[in-house]
């Protein structure tokens, strides 16, 4: 039996490679945790502090006075901004190794 004999030449499986590479590095840029925890706080500081917005002169008093959903909603918002702001400036970078 004779050994399949390779498609293509090096240089063509040198530029798959660095197609395949370049593509990693976006799906890892894709799946960055930080837009995930930055999305989540966002959505729910949003929620929360729409609660607060709204909140009624009973809700409060039951927090000794302080709008808390709107507090924490806020503080939320501001995490989720941090985080996607974070992202924004300093994304993920696929190295390749040198070689």
């Amino acid at each position: 039996m004779t050994e399949p004999e390779p498609h293509g030449t090096p240089d063509e499986h040198a530029a798959d490679v660095a197609e395949l590479e370049r593509g990693s590095g976006t799906a890892a840029r894709l799946f960055d945790v930080r837009s995930v925890i930055g999305g989540l706080f966002v959505f729910y500081g949003l929620l929360i502090g729409g609660a607060g917005l709204f909140a009624g002169a009973d809700a409060i008093a039951k927090a000794q006075g302080i709008n808390i959903n709107l507090w924490t909603g806020s503080s939320m918002l501001l995490v989720g901004a941090f985080f996607l702001l974070w992202q924004w400036i300093r994304p993920l970078r696929h190295d390749t190794p040198a070689g």
